[in-house]
């Protein structure tokens, strides 16, 4: 495996707000087919983190490399282009469109090209049985774990070699948060991609890592691989950032 990584974080700064910084100075490797986890209380900077990456926040400062190229305050559409996807916390799909609607407006970069297009949604039905029985339901008619399915599949259309991946087992019932994980481990496996996941569900989404990085005041607090992250240090990190 080629020691790079595919994304390099530098000294990032970003915010919301002119002259209030929620990155201090962040810097992160993201490996190439790995699934690199961040972690960290509320308020951490963990999504404004894959918002600065995704171009939906401009860093006032610092760099986002994608396999060694500048990115960074690039706008969404272009990092699109570039093989990054982006998903959000909510379920991101257009209900009122078919389950084969949406897949191929996550294949609009390339909806010209009917072949290719064609091809990617017999893929996608290959890897997620399921919509293709369904192909004509509607998407707002699916139930949580199948629109979180869409959402992931809609995204892979695209074929992205990055995805970012925002809080995707919030407001789900625990018998859906696994099916959520292997959603993305199919994706990962299907497209050989790398994922950046946010997740605050974190005994579970430590265990479907690779590395772990966690965040506190928009600052790397700790970071290893995943079996240095036991519950019972990742009790204490957090404990340690809440009472400070």
């Amino acid at each position: 495996m080629d020691s790079a990584p595919l994304l390099a974080v530098e000294d990032l700064h970003a915010g919301y707000q002119s002259g209030v910084d929620i990155l201090q100075g962040l810097s992160l490797d993201v490996a190439a087919n790995s699934l690199t986890l961040v972690i960290g209380p509320n308020g951490a900077g963990k999504s404004t983190l894959l918002k600065s990456i995704f171009g939906f926040l401009k860093p006032y400062r610092g760099s986002v490399r994608l396999r060694g190229e500048e990115i960074g305050g690039r706008e969404p559409h272009v990092l699109k282009r570039l093989g990054v996807s982006y998903m959000p916390q909510e379920i991101n799909t257009f209900p009122l469109l078919s389950i084969e609607e949406n897949l191929r407006m996550g294949g609009w970069t390339f909806r010209r090209d009917t072949a290719r297009l064609k091809a990617r949604v017999a893929r996608i039905y290959e890897v997620f049985p399921v919509l293709g029985e369904r192909r004509q339901a509607l998407a707002g008619d699916l139930s949580g774990g199948q629109g979180r399915m869409l959402s992931v599949a809609r995204e892979m259309m695209a074929e992205p070699s990055l995805m970012l991946v925002d809080e995707p087992t919030a407001g789900l019932a625990p018998a859906l948060v696994e099916q959520v994980y292997e959603l993305l481990q199919q994706a990962r496996r299907a497209l050989g991609a790398t994922i950046l996941l946010v997740d605050q569900n974190i005994e579970d989404a430590v265990a479907q890592s690779d590395h772990v990085y966690m965040l506190n005041l928009g600052r790397i607090k700790a970071q290893g691989l995943a079996e240095e992250f036991t519950p019972q240090r990742t009790r204490d990190l957090i404990q340690e950032c809440l009472v400070g």
